[in-house]
């Protein structure tokens, strides 16, 4: 017999009385929105909604969901389109929405350059406080949602544009509530004082980094967080040079390394296709024609390309000083260096911040949260979109092999290839944006086998995803070596042994000894 409804009815009698009939809500409506993403897999529905206002009453939720073996799944603003949204990774768990009260910047401070935050806490907000503040101090951004989460972006590894792109790298310091109802805090944190000074200024304390346990895993649930921010710079200008060809990627990312490896460039590069820019600006023009049955064509790719003044590759940085005229020399040096070959056209600052899809790239080298880049959602009808965020190394020969390779499975499935490669030093994140009808089920189970073709292709040559949607979290744990799931089920055991703390997120499940 299946004591589920008896288990959760038992559960929820005992959180409204923690927590209050209003800090619950099963409503059909309600029910159906945080199931809702945009994924080809389908909406996930939760068993109930809650809304703790405090570290307190998550531990009294945590508590009551290990004396009834409840499973719950945490989100702090449920805001990361294309990976999953709010929606739980199983159906029939209760969410947390962590970010619903618990929305406070618990400190800024301007001395040391550094932000505490709840779940609650999105990038819109930390920036328009930054701004009251006098805005001497700046953000690092999201190509995702303004609403979006600072924590939570953080801790499934999210990343930016600016010298702080890498968002779990440059926080600071966690309160945690663990399976049991302890409280955890990392670093200098786990000092046993009441007032601990360096608690988000010093990563590495005495003892095992603990932090990364709670990065992408179901081990335990964050409730604040240190954040390190940027002095805002008094200038900021961008560069950008676009390329006609296709397999131009090879010479740009070959160019692009040297300037970061050197740190010559503090922002990383945003080398874009041509889609993934113009696909913020409108529906696809041939999408209608085919009914979605396949990819643009050549020549519809160069009329979005000629009528927005862009390139098959259109690559942005940025660069930081005391004044327009103090980078006037960087600006330079970086012209001559794209253009050894001559495939580059070089377009300037002011011409760009009248080019919307290269001002969106300025506001987020700028630190400064927007919209444009949620376009993407509408360039094929129906409200589909699913991320696919593989990797190459910064040589320009594998990064070409690897456009060519998933070119060819958004070509065989229909879709249209939309990419922007976020370039680092050594390494190069692919942002692979899967644009379909979700309301079309065949459209839905070819951007469903495009994701899984991609994923099983570049793993046999030795590329793993950086992050995943809910639909792939076992997949890609099933593509891990034995070893390390057999390390992350232990984990899991040892640390949540009742596994209530969101089964199966990330395929992180608990496995006996």
């Amino acid at each position: 017999m299946d004591d589920r409804p008896s288990r959760l009815k038992a559960f929820l009698a005992e959180i409204a009385a923690e927590l209050g009939e209003a800090n619950i809500n099963r409503s059909a409506e309600t029910l159906r929105r945080y199931g809702e993403n945009t994924l080809p897999g389908g909406d996930i529905l939760p068993a109930a909604v809650l809304y703790p206002g405090s570290t307190g009453d998550v531990q009294a939720i945590v508590r009551a969901a290990n004396a009834h073996l409840v499973p719950l799944y945490p989100v702090s603003t449920g805001n990361n389109i294309g990976l999953g949204s709010r929606s739980p990774n199983e159906p029939g768990q209760v969410v947390i929405d962590l970010g619903h009260r618990m929305n406070r910047i618990l400190e800024i401070n301007e001395t040391l350059a550094y932000a505490v935050v709840e779940p609650g806490v999105t990038y819109q907000a930390m920036y328009d406080e930054l701004v009251r503040r006098g805005n001497k101090l700046m953000l690092d951004v999201t190509s995702g949602p303004p609403e979006g989460g600072m924590l939570g972006n953080a801790l499934d590894k999210g990343a930016g544009y600016g010298p702080y792109f890498d968002h779990f790298g440059f926080a600071c310091g966690m309160e945690v509530v663990m399976a049991n109802g302890d409280i955890l805090r990392t670093g200098d944190g786990a000092l046993d004082s009441a007032d601990v000074s360096n608690w988000h200024t010093s990563k590495y304390s005495f003892g095992p980094i603990l932090d990364g346990l709670f990065a992408q895993s179901n081990y335990g649930i964050v409730t604040r967080m240190g954040i390190w921010l940027l002095p805002r710079p008094p200038a900021v200008r961008s560069f950008h040079f676009v390329y006609e060809n296709d397999d131009d990627l090879e010479e740009i990312v070959d160019l692009c390394r040297p300037l970061k490896l050197s740190n010559f460039v503090p922002t990383l590069f945003r080398v874009t296709n041509d889609l993934y820019l113009c696909g913020t600006e409108g529906e696809s023009p041939e999408y209608r024609q085919s009914g979605g049955k396949r990819a643009i064509s050549h020549e519809g790719r160069r009329a979005l390309r000629k009528k927005h003044g862009l390139g098959a590759w259109n690559v942005s940085g940025a660069f930081y000083g005391a004044n327009d005229a103090a980078m006037e020399p960087m600006i330079g040096r970086v012209r001559a260096h794209f253009g050894q070959s001559g495939k580059a056209r070089y377009i300037p600052h002011e011409e760009a911040l009248e080019i919307g899809p290269l001002a969106i790239a300025i506001n987020a080298f700028s630190g400064v949260p927007g919209v444009g880049e949620l376009g993407l959602l509408k360039w094929r009808p129906g409200g589909g979109n699913s991320w696919f965020l593989p990797g190459t190394p910064m040589i320009g020969r594998i990064a070409n092999e690897f456009q060519r390779l998933c070119r060819g499975i958004y070509q065989e499935h229909g879709l249209d290839y939309t990419v922007m490669n976020v370039c680092s030093a050594r390494f190069a994140r692919g942002l692979h944006v899967l644009g379909f009808n979700r309301e079309d089920e065949d459209e839905r189970l070819r951007a469903q086998a495009c994701y899984r073709k991609m994923a099983e292709e570049v793993a046999r040559r030795g590329v793993f995803v950086g992050r995943s949607p809910v639909d792939f979290h076992d997949f890609h744990m099933g593509q891990a070596i034995v070893p390390f799931r057999t390390a992350c089920g232990r984990i899991k055991k040892a640390l949540d042994p009742n596994g209530i703390l969101a089964p199966g997120r990330y395929g992180i499940r608990e496995i006996p000894f």
